[in-house]
């Protein structure tokens, strides 16, 4: 019967799938049990990202080494490698690693931008916090995860479509942002029809095949609410901070707290909340009008215990004929100089030490309910 020296130095030849580093290099054994009477070999391994496909592979090998090795029956439980064993790998990845978003080793933030529902401004977020993250120096790419209802190339004015290089996808870039949309393969707006498992497929090459290069920040447009294509987002990606939109309505914030509630139920940290249609404000005197009402944004922050970002104004930017992108906020815009500021904070909040975890609403949310 093999002994537990020999368990770790035949399990510890085998990679960790996503770190591309054998078990002894991450330090993945951190337990070896035997029973001799019973030729029963158990282990407990850690590894980058756990409940996968690349996890059911690895766990075929060791049973299968194991048991050539003399051990009938071989017993497996995996866990996470923490995150402090995964920033001392973080930043040595090699080309090939680099090109896959979905590698633990890639340094690249993904934010996402999320709604309890629709209409309530979640892709003009997601445009004009790109373009603004953009216009500050940084390194973005916008996925239109929103497979049905697809807009952001709209949005951005982007007449051009992806180019195909060999297996890669070259995304479009506007307003210094890199942009991959199922907008951009369909004919004619024509409705996308497809089942979950295709749109899952679709996602998977948005991140895989598109030749994204060199990238600070990642946003995705989520779809909003919590379905299907929302739920294959937050178990695709490896980390993510997500920031939450909603109006100042107390149905639409009760309904945006589902959105966070998912985000922290998937191990995503919510970055942010931000309230978009706070105001009207007449050009002629300057007055405010609470057209969807107060408070929604703030009360929403409060109880998922994250920062409200911002507040976005009700209106539209200066169009320009020559160059136009219907919702895109210049820099000269009252609203554009709000954009920079939530990037701003985006940036600072990213930049600093890792946050305290976000442990979420400890009791039902209901903005409906006045105090």
């Amino acid at each position: 019967m093999i002994n537990e020296q020999q368990v770790r130095e035949l399990v510890g030849q085998l990679q960790d799938p996503f770190l591309h580093r054998t078990l002894a290099e991450t330090g993945g054994i951190t337990e070896v049990s035997i029973k001799e009477e019973k030729a029963h070999v158990s282990v407990k391994l850690a590894i980058a990202k756990i409940n996968n496909a690349e996890q059911m592979q690895l766990q075929m090998k060791v049973v299968d080494v194991l048991k050539k090795a003399g051990a009938n029956t071989v017993g497996i439980r995996f866990e996470e490698l923490p995150a402090e064993k995964l920033e001392e790998f973080r930043g040595t990845a090699t080309p090939a690693e680099t090109q896959d978003l979905l590698s633990p080793l890639n340094k690249v933030e993904f934010i996402s931008i999320a709604s309890g529902k629709g209409g309530v401004g979640k892709s003009t977020i997601s445009v004009n916090l790109a373009v603004a993250l953009a216009r500050l120096g940084k390194k973005v790419g916008l996925i239109d995860a929103d497979i049905y209802g697809f807009s952001v190339p709209d949005m951005m004015g982007i007449q051009q479509n992806p180019v195909v290089r060999g297996n890669s996808i070259i995304p479009v870039e506007r307003f210094g942002v890199k942009v991959i949309s199922m907008g951009f393969f369909v004919d004619q707006n024509a409705p996308v029809v497809w089942r979950g498992p295709m749109l899952g497929k679709v996602l998977d090459q948005f991140f895989r095949d598109v030749e994204w290069g060199d990238l600070d920040y990642l946003l995705l447009d989520l779809p909003p609410g919590t379905g299907d294509v929302a739920l294959d987002v937050h178990q695709m990606l490896p980390h993510s901070r997500e920031i939450i939109v909603t109006t100042p309505h107390p149905t639409a914030a009760f309904v945006a707290a589902r959105a966070g509630a998912m985000a922290i139920k998937t191990d995503h940290e919510i970055l942010g909340v931000i309230e978009n249609m706070s105001w009207f404000e007449s050009k002629k005197t300057g007055e405010r009008e609470y057209v969807f009402g107060e408070g929604g944004g703030p009360k929403l922050a409060d109880e998922l215990r994250t920062e409200l970002l911002g507040q976005i104004p009700l209106g539209q930017p200066d169009w320009n004929e020559e160059d136009f992108a219907p919702s895109v906020y210049l820099e000269s815009h009252p609203t554009g100089k709000l954009y920079d500021d939530i990037a701003r904070k985006v940036i600072e909040k990213e930049s600093a030490d890792k946050p305290a975890a976000n442990e979420g609403p400890v009791s039902p949310f209901d903005p409906r309910q006045q105090s």
